[in-house]
């Protein structure tokens, strides 16, 4: 019997293990279950008031609460209690993670990707993005509304040690056309878990991803390329100019090569990986901020350039990008970081981007939070990992030309 992945806690489970919610409505003889804490989302941090939980076979759509004879319709994961999205087991479930240094700017990414995927390219490709929880909607909705609205940059992610009742952003992502008498219709549910990059640093941060990581169908890997060693000397940029903690980083020597070999530790712990196989997760490795190095770059550089706009993958555009970051690593730091993937990863591709468009001001000291610059958000090319993966997982189409 095929295994499903919760995108909350990725731990797997039949279907017909999926468990039930009762809907805590008043029966026809005035009975009704009163909501109370669930122990096991307590112990992950939720201790919000809900109805109790039903017992039934997953593989249908609803079962009856035994308590008040109502009928419970929303699914649940047996292992941690989240609600799953509607007809969980039904659709197709990708789970995409995304790993990357402190200061590389991953929640930024994620806020503008998100947005960038429900506005932009949503109506690129003819598909509908949503939130699959209410948490997902609230909270996201709450980044958006801060960064594009109020133009505050967000909070650093905590690691998961800081952080026990840290979830995922899930998202449903559907194509197709629903027409009179048939559907075409392609739901794909996204699970986003944010991984601090404290928490590839220590034994315990790395087992704590270990299972999260093992469910991945692809990775993002940002990278802050302000870090690699030789880049700043090569270009001629002036480092008064560049972001303090990119600096502050690169003086540390938590570098990208050191990031990657992480995370390669991380993978090769994969069940089924061993010590003479490879990788077969893809993996996309995305450098960020961009936009510093680009009075550096000549016009015609690829790093430069919008990306191409149709509905499928630009393969041929994503092929010169990838070839043009490995020439300029190679040139960097002495091809480190090929080798390492080269040898370790059977899919990877490089890309370049910039969720901001513009490097932020410095953080004054009577600000709370850091601001986005004047000119506001331009992202650059931040959809071109994602959607290269879901091209790879064959959600969407690839052009060849």
């Amino acid at each position: 019997m095929a295994r499903l992945t919760c995108p909350y806690c990725y731990r797997t489970f039949a279907e017909k293990e999926m468990l039930f919610r009762c809907s805590g409505l008043r029966a026809a003889d005035g009975t009704f279950c009163k909501p109370e804490p669930d122990p096991v989302r307590v112990r992950l941090g939720d201790r919000d008031e809900v109805p109790p939980v039903v017992e039934g076979d997953g593989r249908k759509l609803s079962a009856v609460c035994s308590r008040c004879g109502n009928k419970a319709t929303v699914q649940l994961c047996p292992h941690c209690h989240a609600q799953l999205p509607v007809h969980y087991g039904k659709i197709d479930t990708r789970m995409v993670a995304m790993i990357g240094a402190k200061f590389s700017g991953k929640s930024v990414y994620t806020t503008v990707l998100m947005h960038e995927l429900i506005h932009r390219v949503g109506r690129r490709f003819d598909a509908a993005v949503v939130g699959a929880d209410e948490r997902t909607r609230k909270e996201f909705g709450s980044e958006e509304r801060a960064l594009y609205s109020e133009g505050v940059l967000p909070i650093a992610t905590r690691p998961a040690a800081d952080e026990q009742g840290r979830q995922p952003f899930v998202f449903k992502f559907s194509l197709g056309e629903r027409k009179r008498f048939r559907s075409t219709l392609r739901h794909t549910v996204l699970s986003f878990f944010d991984t601090a990059g404290e928490d590839l640093e220590s034994a315990r941060g790395v087992a704590q991803n270990v299972g999260y990581l093992s469910s991945a169908n692809g990775i993002i890997v940002l990278l802050d390329p302000l870090t690699v060693p030789g880049l700043v000397q090569t270009l001629g940029l002036d480092p008064s100019v560049l972001p303090d903690t990119s600096q502050q980083e690169a003086a540390k020597g938590d570098t990208p090569i050191n990031i990657l070999t992480r995370i390669t530790e991380v993978l090769q712990q994969l069940p089924g990986v061993g010590p003479n196989r490879m990788i077969d997760i893809p993996v996309a490795i995305a450098f960020s901020k961009v936009d510093a190095l680009w009075d550096a770059l000549p016009a015609n550089s690829p790093l430069r350039q919008p990306a191409p706009d149709g509905p499928f993958f630009p393969e041929s555009d994503s092929r010169a990008m990838h070839d043009y970051v490995q020439a300029l690593l190679l040139e960097w730091e002495g091809g480190q970081i090929d080798q390492l993937l080269h040898k370790h990863y059977r899919t990877y591709r490089y890309f370049g981007l910039s969720a901001l468009g513009a490097v932020p001001p410095a953080k004054q000291p009577q600000q709370a939070r850091q601001r986005v610059a004047r000119s506001g958000i331009q992202p650059h090319r931040v959809e071109d990992p994602f959607l290269w993966l879901l091209s790879r997982l064959k959600v969407i189409e690839t052009g060849r030309d």
